[in-house]
């Protein structure tokens, strides 16, 4: 590790910085490998030394460019990025295929189990993938993963993340709050995977922006989805018509994942789930995937998979 401080001089801070900070965040966002700490006219580097000897040279070109207008904007530093970028993000994936996108602090998100490989190869093909199975394989997470790595290449304009909002044994109106209040604790998974992935500040702005949404599903009614990336999480809770809705709002450059477990049905009736019928309805179609993950995909305690076993031999008695 390298360590090296950029002192600003003759320049205000505020002049590269940008408005509460926005552009340095954007130029950060680009070095998930590297921390960086800026604080008044000093900009503290720690990283290896291609990454710290490349941050100062765009630094200095905000600079150049700062000197020929008014106020710098993150259109600024993606444009610095237009021919290297695609470059920065291929290259660790020369090291393993398996690698989806850098997270905080340079964490790597990968697939790590055979179906999550799968949706990882399958997501090049198809616009439509539905992603099944047990709690704790992994598929929402890997299915954020790649939504943040399209928002990241820019293949996408907008990230979309929603859930049918099914009461899970407590009733929304009991609970304190606005609409959006009581609904935020119920998508918290969704937010837990985010952070993970985007630093808290970047993916608070880009959700002022619009650019990153997370909804109920009920929301998607009458929208069409261009330029998306649009997750639908704990698809066995919507019926078959909520299912027809959210499938049709897919607009034109836009790519769909839709995950679910058939075994966590929260609906009053679990006959009325239309996840199972849907995908019988479609999975035939072109440009549509089914993965079925299973016990050997869970990634969180072993425990879990023990457990997840346990269940089903319980509940087919």
């Amino acid at each position: 590790m390298t360590e090296k401080t950029i002192q600003l001089q003759e320049i205000d801070p505020v002049d590269i910085y940008g408005v509460q900070n926005k552009v340095i965040d954007r130029l950060i966002w680009y070095y998930p490998k590297m921390k960086v700490a800026a604080r008044g006219s000093e900009i503290f580097l720690k990283g290896n030394k291609a990454d710290i000897s490349d941050f100062e040279s765009k630094i200095n070109s905000l600079i150049t460019i700062r000197s020929k207008k008014r106020n710098l904007n993150q259109d600024d530093v993606d444009k610095l990025f237009e021919v290297s970028q695609q470059t920065q993000i291929d290259e660790p994936e020369t090291e393993s295929n398996d690698i989806i996108v850098y997270g905080n602090e340079g964490k790597v998100i990968r697939a790590r189990t055979k179906n999550q490989k799968r949706l990882l190869e399958v997501y090049s093909k198809s616009d439509l993938i539905f992603a099944l199975g047990p709690a704790g394989t992994g598929k929402t997470y890997t299915a954020i993963a790649l939504a943040v790595r399209a928002l990241k290449n820019k293949e996408v304009k907008k990230l979309i993340l929603t859930r049918p909002a099914v009461e899970a044994g407590e009733k929304l109106g009991f609970l304190p709050g606005d609409m959006r209040e009581k609904l935020d604790p119920y998508l918290q998974p969704l937010y837990d995977a985010l952070r993970d992935m985007i630093p808290a500040k970047r993916l608070g702005d880009l959700m002022d922006e619009g650019i990153i949404q997370i909804a109920p599903l009920a929301f998607m009614r009458g929208r069409t989805l261009e330029s998306a990336f649009v997750i639908l999480d704990e698809a066995q809770n919507t019926t078959m018509g909520q299912l027809k809705m959210f499938l049709t709002r897919m607009g034109n450059n836009s790519k769909f994942i839709v995950t679910g477990d058939a075994t966590q049905i929260d609906l009053p009736k679990k006959s009325d789930s239309g996840l199972k019928k849907g995908i019988e309805l479609v999975e035939k179609i072109k440009g549509v995937s089914v993965i079925n993950f299973n016990r050997e995909d869970i990634v969180r305690h072993p425990l879990v998979s023990q457990i997840v076993l346990a269940f089903d031999n319980g509940l087919d008695q």
